[in-house]
């Protein structure tokens, strides 16, 4: 049930609670006291950062990503025990096109003309940390994908380092950088850069100057979510899939017989807290940077994920703390749904249509500013939540 609550409080986020942060840190402003405070110290977690470092914000993906490779543990060795290796290979290849398929639905599917589709993206990745995280799960053992996750770890910031490639940025006659300088990540579009470069770069971890965004700009067809290069692109998949395997260590770890649950729930904290420490270690020289998905931020991000199991495993499972979980429960038994959802209805979009209008505006005037904001927020949330627990007592499941 730890899981379940786990995968449920981090889509409640992505669902409409960063938007409720973000909406009372608006209505902080610049006031003195301890709620305004808080307001804002919610608010500036609820952002991503820009480039290097991390938020709390940061933690959300890569945490549902290290869920479903604690899931996963537990759905395919029930397979495997019921049907055969076969059968849950087949089962694995299955759910990744049916994922895959839903993503390129999500965002926009064939509504748009080629090349303006996005083939890559946060679904999209999941898709493929699902299928390879499944595959080594399903094709070695715990020492062997402790090798494999090291070794997509290590090996991406070798390439990060070590290979050069063109130094794209445009110039003048003489061969002046243009000022303001043009990189890959703030180039309106791939026509903007220098494709005749002859000189190379290597070892840089700067936006625009690093192998992992010239790869998207030169060789990812399609929609870029920022023009040139995508935050889910080609490279950096490679570290996402470590953060899986770092989710099926977990998920082994559970399923172990032979601790106490208690000694999980310490393991877990104490093995998160080291990757925590160690990734921000590394990030002194290779900065921790979820644009990118760098090393660091894998053991960083994991490392936060694995402390929040631990707790909410000794909490749930061990201290029988259950009711509280219970809106994060009906979340996370359906949470792609709900995701789907959500770009397609919009839950505070349909929130505003009860709060929006004079009705914010009145907020905004005899409340504080950014209290509209708030009430659709909150409101959207609340029927984010409603519609989960609905789902969940008609015992209605849409699973890939």
């Amino acid at each position: 049930m730890s899981v379940d609550a786990l995968r449920g409080f981090d889509m409640f986020w992505i669902l409409g609670g960063d938007s409720l942060a973000q909406a009372l840190q608006r209505m902080a402003g610049d006031h003195p006291g301890l709620f305004p405070a808080v307001g804002r110290f919610l608010g500036a977690q609820l952002e991503h950062v820009e480039w290097a470092g991390f938020h709390f914000y940061d933690l959300i993906f890569p945490l549902f990503v290290f869920i479903v490779g604690v899931s996963l543990v537990f759905s395919l060795t029930r397979l495997v025990e019921q049907e055969g290796r076969a059968a849950a290979h087949r089962r694995v290849l299955r759910r990744f096109v049916l994922l895959f398929v839903l993503a390129l639905i999500y965002s926009g599917g064939v509504s748009r003309a080629w090349p303006d589709i996005r083939l890559l993206g946060v679904l999209n990745r999941i898709a493929l940390c699902y299928l390879f995280g499944a595959l080594l799960f399903l094709n070695f053992r715990p020492r062997g994908l402790v090798v494999a996750c090291a070794a997509l770890l290590v090996g991406y910031w070798a390439l990060l380092t070590f290979v050069p490639f063109p130094d794209v940025r445009p110039v003048d006659a003489a061969g002046r950088l243009l000022s303001p300088a043009l990189n890959i990540t703030n180039a309106a579009s791939t026509a903007q850069l220098n494709w005749a470069a002859t000189n190379t770069v290597r070892g840089n971890f700067e936006p625009g100057l690093n192998l992992a965004n010239y790869l998207d700009a030169r060789f990812l067809p399609g929609k870029k979510w920022d023009k040139t290069w995508d935050p889910e692109g080609l490279l950096s998949t490679l570290p996402a899939i470590a953060t899986c395997l770092l989710g099926v260590l977990a998920g082994l770890l559970l399923r172990d017989q032979r601790p106490r649950p208690a000694q999980k729930s310490l393991w877990l904290v104490a093995g998160g807290v080291a990757m925590v420490v160690a990734g921000f270690v590394w990030g002194l020289q290779f900065p921790v940077v979820k644009k990118i998905w760098t090393s660091s931020f894998v053991l960083v991000a994991g490392g936060y994920s694995a402390v929040l199991l631990g707790l909410f495993h000794q909490m749930v499972d061990v201290w029988g703390w259950q009711r509280w979980t219970t809106p994060f429960i009906w979340i996370g038994a359906n949470a792609i749904t709900l995701y789907f959802l959500d770009s397609i209805v919009g839950y505070e979009r349909l929130a505003l249509r009860l709060v929006g209008g004079d009705v914010g505006t009145f907020l905004d005037r005899h409340i504080a500013a950014g209290a509209g904001h708030a009430a659709a927020a909150a409101l959207g949330l609340v029927l984010a939540v409603a519609l989960a627990g609905f789902l969940y007592r008609r015992r209605i499941f849409l699973r890939v």
